[in-house]
């Protein structure tokens, strides 16, 4: 098929787009500057644009049958929530609009087990109560929604997945907390007793190519996760003994650093500049994340490949080839 990713020269669209070449898919890129597309290689065709410039989206999907919308905006400081809102939510439903104008059967939207915020009854499944906890959950929530209203008003078969924590070689998200164990830096919050659920990264472009392939996935929600489910404690205590160096001992009440994190972001916002400490950091040590995949399994045959020993073996190689730790 012709395919189309946004957010190609980011970790998760990057990897997909080299996922999609490899299954035989002629894959195009919508990238807002060539030079960080480098590294897709020639298998995959460029288009210059961006998500809020609606030309741009209309020659993107010109002839795709599918597109992959994997490009949002995270978490950066200063920015207001009316600009996180144009990029995770609008856009949604301008790239449907352009998607069926070119043609195109389906879209595959990536939003986030985010939505779901502290799982209090896990694991959690797509029908779980929703729960987002800050300006990135609440906008890719929206953008769900308006995804639905868009898809319905034009025609387009639209699949929601909703990825757990994503992992794997080349990820700078989870470095703090894969270099910080291998390095003996690492400082517990709290007990870590909440769960967290990683994702690897060829086992999420997996799941991402059975949503845009199988056919009754058409209008359906799927939580994309890995096959293991530990808590952080335990999580850590694997690192650890994967990277050959003993576990963290010390740890920390969790409220103090909260409130501290808290203050830092009143300080920071107004210079735009990113606080060395922040609420969402604390976040990770509190909020539960442990998820159902059943509906995946069942519906489009996701099977996660890659053991969580093994993606943890992977990713520290890789980030010690690379010099990131």
């Amino acid at each position: 098929m012709k395919v189309l990713v946004t957010g190609a020269t980011g970790f998760t669209g990057n990897h997909l787009a080299r996922h999609l070449a490899s299954a035989g898919h002629e894959v195009r890129a919508l990238v807002r500057d060539p030079e960080r597309a480098r590294t897709l290689g020639p298998q995959v065709g460029l288009v210059r644009g961006d998500l809020l410039d609606r030309d741009s989206l209309i020659r993107a999907c010109d002839g795709v049958d599918v597109v992959y919308n994997i490009a949002a905006l995270y978490r950066q400081a200063g920015l207001p929530k009316e600009t996180y809102r144009d990029v995770n939510a609008r856009a949604v439903g301008w790239l449907i609009e352009a998607a069926a104008a070119g043609g195109a059967r389906r879209v595959v939207q990536c939003s986030t087990v985010g939505v779901h915020g502290d799982v209090e009854k896990p694991p959690a499944n797509e029908e779980a109560p929703l729960r987002p906890g800050d300006v990135y959950q609440w906008t890719k929530l929206e953008g769900e929604s308006v995804g639905r209203e868009a898809a319905g008003r034009t025609g387009i078969e639209l699949v929601i997945a909703r990825p757990s924590g994503i992992y794997g070689p080349g990820d700078r998200r989870l470095l703090k907390l894969f270099g910080g164990v291998a390095r003996g830096r690492f400082l517990m919050l709290g007990k870590g007793d909440i769960f967290y659920h990683l994702t690897y990264i060829d086992d999420l472009c997996e799941g991402f190519r059975l949503c845009g392939e199988v056919p009754a996935a058409a209008g359906r929600t799927y939580i994309l996760a890995g096959g293991e489910v530990t808590t952080l404690k335990e999580l850590v205590a694997r690192i650890a003994r994967i990277a050959r160096v003993q576990p963290p001992r010390r740890s920390l009440p969790v409220w103090p650093v909260w409130v501290a994190g808290a203050l830092c972001e009143a300080a920071c916002a107004p210079l735009k500049i990113e606080p060395p400490l922040y609420r969402r950091r604390v976040d990770f040590f509190t909020k539960s994340r442990a998820f159902d995949i059943s509906r995946a399994r069942a519906e489009i045959g996701f099977a996660p490949a890659v053991g969580l020993d093994e993606g943890i073996g992977r990713t520290l190689a890789w980030y010690r080839e690379y010099k990131w730790i």
